[in-house]
């Protein structure tokens, strides 16, 4: 789109990426430009604070922050910057990522972190998110969103029909 990051994706651990992956490959079917780094928010907080208090300056104008345990780095993200900050919980460990959900929806008033769901579905959605924030001032994206959402209706289309026709 711009050859420039518009979004930042940031995940705790390493571990994330076999999930958080499809946030980038949404990014990608749409042109976004994006970036992806690990960075801790409780093993790496200065890297997570100067990440976010020069995401700005860098031309990035989301980040997507996924994290699972502890899942402070969204709310630690937002606290260094003004830009929108969207919380994709992991879901595993101990308490199967409501621990992550909680921590991700739980901020301070001050401290607004978007947060979609847990599982499969939080990358995509995190994604698309973006893609409609950013769709506000790229009328090109937002157009491809309108797309988009038109290939989804006639996902269920094709799906009506595939099931009437097995009833057959």
């Amino acid at each position: 789109m711009l050859n420039k990051p518009l979004v930042g994706i940031v995940m705790g651990s390493d571990s994330d990426w076999p999930l958080v992956k499809t946030a980038a490959e949404i990014l990608r079917k749409f042109d976004v430009d994006f970036e992806v780094r690990v960075i801790s928010a409780h093993r790496t907080p200065e890297l997570a604070a100067q990440y976010a208090t020069t995401a700005e300056e860098r031309g990035l104008q989301v980040i997507l922050a996924a994290a699972g345990g502890a899942a402070h780095l969204g709310g630690v993200l937002a606290a260094h910057t003004v830009l929108p900050v969207v919380g994709i919980p992991i879901q595993g460990g101990a308490l199967n990522g409501l621990d992550s959900l909680y921590a991700t929806i739980q901020m301070p008033a001050g401290i607004p972190v978007a947060t979609v769901t847990l599982g499969s579905a939080g990358p995509v959605n995190a994604a698309l998110f973006a893609v409609q924030i950013l769709g506000s001032a790229h009328p090109a994206l937002r157009t491809k969103f309108h797309d988009y959402k038109v290939e989804l209706k006639e996902k269920v289309v094709q799906g009506n029909q595939r099931v009437n026709a097995d009833l057959l």
